[in-house]
Order: C-alpha cells, then sequence, then structure tokens
C-alpha cells in the first residue's frame, strides 16, 4: 500500500541525573566530591533512504521514543547515552512541524537525516557542583508531519484509460495493476528505465480528470506528486475508447495542471498519442494536429510500438532541461 502522509509524535529521551558522592579514605577523611555526570537523553532523528517507498510503516506506529540517559554515579563515572530513535522514510519527504506548520527539512538524498527531537542534557555530578548533583533536563516532546513528494525524473499524466500503466510497464521496471476500467491504478507506480549506462526514473500519476485540482477523481493526492518531476509524458487516448474526445482530453488535463500550479504547467511537454493500432485515432490524430499544431509522438504501448523513440526523446528533453 502506497502512504504519502503520517503524523507522529516523536520523544527524546530525558537526561540522566548527575550523582551526588563524596569519596573518602583513610587519609582524608572529609572527602571530595566525585559524583558523575548524568548521560545526556537519545535524540529522535528522521532519516532518508533509497530503500524505503512508502510511509507505510508510519501508519501502524504512531510514537517514536529515544532512550533516557543513564544516572551518573561515584568515582566521576559518566551515565551512558540515551539510544536515539531513527525513523527511516522515503526520498522526497518533507518533515514538517506539526503546531507551527514550519518545514524543518526536506529529506531528498540518500541518507540525509535531521533531529526532530532534541534529547534533554544530562545533569551535572557533584564533582563539578562541589555539592549536590543536579537532575537531567526533559528530552523534546513534538507532533511531526512527514509529507512524501515522489522525487522522479519524469512523470505521466493522462486521463484515466489513456494508457499510463501499460506504457511505465513496457518501457521501465514497473509492474502496475492493468485493467481496462477506469481508475484501475490508484497509486503512483515509480519504475526506471535504463539505455546503455544511463537511466531515469519515471512515475505514473494516476486519477487525473476534469476538477482533479479541487479533488476530484483521485484529485490533488497525487497531483502533486508533479511537482519534483523534470518533465511531463502527457499520455493521450487517440482512439479515445472511452467516448472521450482526445482534443478536449488534452486541452482539459492542461488547464488542470495551471489551476493546480502554474510552476507544474510550465513544465516541458512531450505530447504522446496512444493507441494508434486502432482504428479511430487516424482521423483524432489529423484533427489534433489541425488544432493544437504539436508534433505528437505515436505508439502503442500496448505492443510496444515506437516506444524506443519516445525513451529517446526523454533523455534528449531531460539533457536540455539537466539531469
Amino acid at each position: 500500500m502506497f502512504i504519502d502522509k503520517a503524523k507522529v509524535v516523536v520523544k527524546a529521551g530525558n537526561g540522566g541525573n548527575g550523582c551526588s558522592s563524596m569519596y573518602r579514605d583513610k587519609l582524608n577523611r572529609l572527602g571530595w566530591p566525585d559524583g558523575g555526570d548524568g548521560g545526556d537523553g537519545g535524540d529522535v532523528i528522521a532519516r532518508a533512504s533509497r530503500n524505503v517507498f512508502t510511509l507505510l510503516d508510519l501508519q501502524y506506529r504512531h510514537e517514536f521514543k529515544a532512550g533516557h540517559g543513564k544516572h551518573g554515579s561515584g568515582n566521576q563515572r559518566t551515565g551512558k547515552r540515551g539510544d536515539d530513535a531513527v525513523i527511516l522514510v522515503p526520498l522526497g519527504t518533507q518533515v514538517i512541524e506539526a503546531t507551527s506548520g514550519s518545514l524543518l527539512e526536506d529529506l531528498s538524498s540518500d541518507n540525509q537525516e535531521i533531529v526532530v527531537a532534541k534529547g534533554g542534557r544530562g545533569g551535572w555530578g557533584s564533582h563539578r557542583t562541589k555539592k549536590e548533583g543536579y537532575s537531567g533536563r526533559p528530552g523534546e516532546t513534538k507532533t511531526i508531519i512527514f509529507d512524501l513528494k515522489l522525487i522522479a525524473d519524469v512523470g505521466i499524466i493522462g486521463f484515466p484509460n489513456a494508457g499510463k500503466s501499460t506504457l511505465i510497464s513496457s518501457i521501465s521496471s514497473a509492474h502496475p495493476k492493468i485493467a481496462s476500467y477506469p481508475f484501475t491504478t490508484k497509486e503512483p507506480s515509480l519504475g526506471v528505465v535504463s539505455r546503455q549506462e544511463e537511466s531515469f526514473t519515471i512515475v505514473d500519476i494516476p486519477g487525473l480528470i476534469a476538477g482533479a485540482h479541487e479533488g476530484k477523481g483521485l484529485g490533488d493526492k497525487f497531483l502533486r506528486h508533479v511537482e519534483r518531476t523534470k518533465i511531463l509524458v502527457h499520455l493521450i487516448d487517440m482512439a479515445g475508447v472511452d467516448c472521450r474526445d482526445p482534443l478536449d482530453d488534452f486541452d482539459v488535463l492542461n488547464k488542470e495542471l495551471l489551476f493546480y500550479s502554474k510552476e507544474v504547467a510550465s513544465k516541458p511537454q512531450i505530447i504522446v498519442a496512444n493507441k494508434t493500432d486502432l482504428e479511430p485515432a487516424k482521423e483524432n490524430s489529423k484533427r489534433f494536429k489541425e488544432k493544437f499544431h504539436k508534433r505528437a509522438i505515436a505508439i502503442s504501448a500496448k505492443d510496444g510500438t515506437n516506444t524506443q523513440r519516445l525513451i529517446d526523446e526523454i533523455f534528449k528533453t531531460l539533457s536540455k532541461v539537466g539531469r
């Protein structure tokens, strides 16, 4: 299951107490303070990992606690520091402080991390204070929101049944569910396309229909995953198998992108006419070129016709925008 948003409570460890202790021997009856410091409490750390792809684990675990610092002891022995609690999240996860709504970090690279709750400092022992030891400080407690926005080079957009899942499964390592009814794909599918020694990542953005920016269909829940892509592949069902007009589809979906974000709408697009193996596609392709004056790459994702040309065009476009 693909989960892209989660809220958790994080509790850092408390610092251990400093020890009140006096060292005495037969030569010094008065003695001197030798109480050790308390150990610091453990931190709660959010860390990005390329081996994690969803926030699913955080749906079932809503609280993370770090270990408390151990108390100091005599002979100036410092207490052990508390263990850290590490939360692994996918690349592209934004860490947000729930109370203020402020963005703490955008974890976009492997092993990038941030301390989301700082452990309490251990109390000083009597060897420092020359009197009684101090109590340790409490660790921080916060509510944190993790918001995942997928990082991919290429995003495939299009109406339901345009063939997005078929395309991504035919050119990449992704294997989404494929069926002939609308909204078969209910979560983004991320794949890798390789050519010789180079590659790019590609994501299928499901659920886009008229009104998607207002939450209709699967709506803006997945539109936001387009934000981090460098280019868009706009896939159009040129055969109109769902009795929709391909020209309207192209126009409506571009307006949805604009309503959602001007930045997203301005991303470079590669226009792809799919299902050109079907008879109605010939007349619709002619009408499409006349209206929009765009050169669409004609493919059939089902049988692989011209998909290699599309891959080459994606590599070409990515080299222009920068990797």
